[in-house]
């Protein structure tokens, strides 16, 4: 049993952290990145497309980003697309290709980011927090049914505030990470 109960935890921690890595990568920084595009969808022919399905993504310069769409009916619905996101960049179009230029961001703009990814990461470890405390509630409640003694319990709650623990520095070195890429001019 305790074996699952820690598996159980591990695999829900694992999920928080994949999960606050990609919501962390869609945060723009000073620097082009195709990752900001994944959450736009354009409606193309009745569907719902992610944008990498309509056209190639490049970055040819630290501030471009460079999409060339493979319909020429595309190219609109792609463009209206970016604009109605919340990803903050207009569009220039040549022909089937789409350029969006990052500007550089404002030393006021770069905390309220940082402060915005803190607030993320804060509810990300708050998550891995109540994962920890199933796990010992379910240790506990198997404790007082007599289903493990009570030196077993306390050695799987400690197991599993290490498995707590080794989550919470990842989700610290993701936002470690994700401030210094902000920073970066």
């Amino acid at each position: 049993m305790d074996n699952d109960i820690e598996k159980k935890t591990k695999r829900k921690m694992e999920k928080v952290i994949e999960t606050l890595a990609q919501e962390v990568r869609g945060i723009r920084t000073g620097r082009a990145s195709a990752a900001i595009l994944e959450g736009i969808r354009v409606d193309y022919y009745g569907s719902k497309l992610p944008l990498n399905q309509v056209g190639n993504i490049n970055i040819p310069q630290p501030r471009m980003i460079e999409i060339k769409v493979w319909d020429d009916n595309a190219v609109a619905p792609v463009e209206k697309a970016i604009m109605t996101s919340s990803i903050g960049l207009t569009p220039n179009t040549d022909g089937k290709t789409i350029r969006l230029n990052m500007p550089s961001l404002t030393k006021e703009r770069r905390e309220d980011l940082i402060r915005h990814v803190h607030e993320i990461v804060e509810e990300f470890r708050v998550e891995v927090r109540n994962i920890r405390r199933d796990a010992n509630d379910t240790i506990k409640k198997a404790k007082k049914s007599g289903e493990i003694s009570e030196d077993e319990a306390y050695r799987q709650m400690d197991r599993v505030q290490g498995i707590t623990d080794k989550h919470i520095n990842k989700i610290n070195d993701i936002l470690e990470k994700k401030e210094k890429e902000i920073k970066e001019e």
